[in-house]
């Protein structure tokens, strides 16, 4: 099969709309957010509640940029290519914020089968977003830079390290909604976060191997990609 080439500051581009429509229709569902995302929505239900201006998506690239800060005092260096992280967080939060305002006219009520539908297109475009982001050499969000810069710093294999802050965000989400607003029920975490916890990496996988023997990925810009190496 003859390969399509595509550029992979599209795929950057592509990616992060995926992925914020993907964790907005998932956020509509109702079922729970991802472990990574978790922590910015329940801060974002407990913030907005007192300032109304606080979006998700603004609690997302501020809890960001707390863990870029946290980042570089651990490694005691900071770089070009970490302010471009923010950058990304801060795209990706206006992405979502638009997204939430556009999916919140939808009804879903008690309607558990729309719901479900929500979930699942939510969770499947989510993981083709993050598919793709795994294809630019741009800067990804602060989540994943914080597991790739630290997992090479103290040599741990990425996967485990990646493994023990999904953890370690679930256990955050979960400790703040016990916090901030009791128990039950837990808000942003559900059974949904299970689900993606459990499929997430398999989907991105399957489409990674659509997109392997679909796409030629090309740099349009090569001598661009330096500056996010800095």
């Amino acid at each position: 099969m003859k390969k399509t080439c595509f550029y992979t500051e599209i795929a950057y581009v592509l990616g992060l709309f995926l992925l914020a429509l993907g964790t907005a229709l998932m956020e509509r569902s109702g079922f729970g957010l991802s472990m990574v995302v978790a922590p910015a929505y329940v801060l974002h239900l407990k913030m907005s509640a007192y300032l109304p201006f606080v979006s998700f998506g603004m609690a997302s690239y501020t809890l960001q940029a707390l863990l870029l800060a946290v980042m570089m005092l651990l490694l005691r260096r900071a770089k070009i290519s970490y302010l471009f992280s923010f950058v990304t967080a801060v795209l990706y939060g206006l992405i979502l914020d638009a997204a939430i305002m556009l999916f919140s006219f939808v009804p879903v009520s008690d309607t558990l089968w729309l719901k479900v539908i929500l979930y699942a297109v939510g969770l499947w475009i989510s993981g083709m977003g993050l598919s793709f982001l795994f294809r630019t050499y741009i800067s990804p969000e602060a989540y994943d830079l914080f597991v790739k810069e630290m997992s090479a710093a103290w040599k741990i294999r990425v996967d485990k390290f990646k493994t023990c802050y999904d953890c370690a965000s679930c256990l955050i989400a979960i400790l703040l909604s016990l916090l901030f607003f009791g128990f039950p029920p837990l808000r942003g975490i559900g059974i949904g976060t299970v689900i993606c916890a459990l499929l997430n990496g398999t989907l991105i996988r399957l489409w990674s191997v659509f997109f392997e023997k679909r796409l030629n990925f090309q740099d349009a810009f090569p001598k661009l990609k330096r500056y996010f190496q800095l």
